[in-house]
């Protein structure tokens, strides 16, 4: 057994050693596993993973309303929606899971680590597949934000449809022919000093759609590291550009109470915000 783990594993034979001897790798039954075990093809052994120290985002996740079967959170830019890859501790999920003291909290669709606002969670495992059907048959009005660089040629309000491809191991989408599998109603709100503010409304959810749609009209949001071109990763801890995109609204019916759901956030888009102030 500890030659397989030590061949398996990418912890190396050091820390394969030490974990075994700590009594740290366990049987089904919980009991130390001593390292001269027989390999056994199917046989199950368990062990906590060592998390490696997270960057903590020092920004709050707000909650925006609470009851018995969901939460709904207002999340910052640069905090992922739940645990992938590296963000494991520094999460939505983990935070509100820690902070709510509800370990069982789930979410119930997610935003990219770099779009702040509006998120829904829910409460109980088995009502978890109810509220993800609200937005696979897209049953949820969703509402974006977004500031991007203001063009006079650019004809709004419009309607932008196409095939959008997300490729296993490449960081940005792109737009491929083909039938089109996403759609975007935009809207300009406001203009001033050659920057605008923008109203999205996807009626789908493919990945980086709405990113992928402002870039292809020419207008790529403030602050996207993918589009229109992949540039430098932004380094650990380097929170002083993000992305200018927000989700402003979530609505919905209940479909375990019935209630209609109204939720708008509180956050404020910072180029605009500095934007207006450098106006006055």
């Amino acid at each position: 057994m500890r030659d397989h783990l030590v061949e398996r594993l990418a912890a190396g034979a050091g820390v394969i050693d030490g974990m075994l001897d700590a009594g740290l790798i366990v049987d089904a039954d919980g009991r130390p596993v001593p390292p001269d075990t027989a390999y056994v093809p199917g046989m199950f052994v368990w062990f906590h993973r060592e998390l490696p120290d997270e960057e903590r985002v020092p920004f709050p996740v707000d909650v925006v309303y609470r009851d018995e079967h969901v939460v709904v959170a207002d999340k910052p830019h640069f905090l992922a929606t739940t645990p992938r890859g590296s963000h494991v501790a520094e999460t939505a999920l983990a935070r509100l899971r820690r902070q709510l003291g509800i370990p069982a909290l789930s979410a119930a669709h997610r935003l990219d680590r770099l779009t702040a606002g509006l998120v829904l969670f829910t409460v109980r495992p088995e009502e978890r597949g109810a509220y993800q059907s609200l937005f696979r048959d897209r049953r949820v009005q969703k509402v974006y934000e977004a500031v991007a660089p203001y063009d006079t040629t650019v004809d709004l309000p419009r309607t932008v449809r196409s095939r959008i491809v997300k490729s296993r191991g490449h960081m940005a989408a792109q737009e491929v022919d083909g039938e089109p599998n996403a759609e975007t109603r935009i809207e300009l709100l406001a203009e001033r000093k050659g920057v605008a503010r923008y109203r999205l409304l996807p009626r789908t959810g493919q990945t980086h759609q709405l990113r992928v749609h402002m870039s292809a009209l020419g207008l790529p949001i403030l602050g996207d590291p993918l589009y229109p071109v992949v540039t430098e990763p932004v380094a650990v801890g380097d929170f002083r550009h993000p992305l200018q995109l927000l989700a402003r609204e979530l609505e919905f019916t209940d479909p375990v109470t019935g209630r209609e759901h109204r939720f708008v956030s509180s956050r404020e888009l910072g180029a605009w915000s500095s934007n207006e102030k450098a106006e006055e």
